[in-house]
């Protein structure tokens, strides 16, 4: 059993090196043993992955970005993309949610897709070629150290990650970093009842099965709160485990941040950028 964060997440990495390599391989149906890695035998796998987008959303996809689909939400359907936007994916996977993101903000707008396993940054480059959509780019790197500077980016995606991060202060302080002032979030993730606690999560999963490192509701709301964001709200939406949600979280980066006493962040350019 993984007892450290390193461990933890060099176990998540494992986990979806394999999946990506049973779809590039054509040896199974989708993701970890033919479901979703957050299903992973813990809870219904037809409530994570390509069930959750519509017939025209998997129509504009190779088969390979749906196969590789391991979400537990549609965050494109949420939002609010734009013509021109600049968005970026954490923990993009196979793809699936950047290629639908860069055709909603069109030859003017960008879509970065961030994750940290090469044979998933390999699907996701094939599947974007296969798409025909240039307007993407695929950066290695970890969602607590995002690899873009500071306030260039109008929207963050995300899409069943945050659950799986070691250091999840570290992610939402990143993501405000990135965005633009009023830049904003639309997130899908597994978010627990306030009335579970840490172990009482670990008891209905795994870490890397999406469900002992859930944050509850409070807890979201507490930390976008902290890190700089306004018009925070996080809705369930369907129930994955006994008081386990599937969820869309949403936000808006403060545009004052100085009047919430944090520190305005200049932009800077970070290692590893494009």
């Amino acid at each position: 059993m993984a007892t450290t964060a390193e461990e933890l997440r060099e176990q998540v990495r494992r986990r979806y090196a394999e999946s990506a390599r049973v779809v590039s391989e054509g040896t199974g149906t989708a993701g970890c043993g033919g479901g979703s890695c957050c299903a992973d035998g813990e809870s219904d796998a037809s409530l994570f992955g390509e069930a959750l987008y519509d017939a025209e959303q998997r129509d504009q996809l190779p088969e390979t970005a749906t196969l590789a689909s391991l979400g537990c939400g549609n965050p494109t359907a949420v939002a609010e993309l734009r013509e021109g936007d600049t968005v970026l994916d954490l923990g993009s996977g196979g793809g699936i949610d950047v290629i639908l993101s860069a055709r909603r903000v069109g030859p003017t707008g960008t879509a970065y897709g961030l994750d940290m396993t090469d044979e998933m940054l390999a699907l996701a480059q094939q599947n974007a070629r296969d798409a025909g959509v240039t307007n993407v780019h695929f950066l290695k790197g970890v969602i607590e150290e995002i690899p873009l500077p500071a306030s260039s980016v109008d929207v963050v995606i995300s899409n069943c990650v945050i659950n799986l991060s070691v250091d999840k202060p570290a992610v939402l302080t990143e993501m405000a970093r990135v965005l633009k002032p009023g830049g904003r979030i639309g997130i899908s993730d597994v978010v627990a009842e306030d009335r579970l606690t840490p172990a009482q999560r670990s008891e209905r999963g795994s870490h890397v099965g999406c469900i002992a490192g859930a944050l509850s509701k409070g807890e979201y709301e507490a930390g976008l709160d902290a890190a700089g964001f306004e018009q925070v709200s996080v809705e369930f939406t369907h129930e994955v485990a006994d008081g386990m949600h599937g969820a869309i979280v949403r936000a808006v980066r403060t545009s004052s941040p100085e009047l919430k006493g944090l520190p305005v962040v200049q932009p800077a350019a970070r290692a590893g950028c494009c």
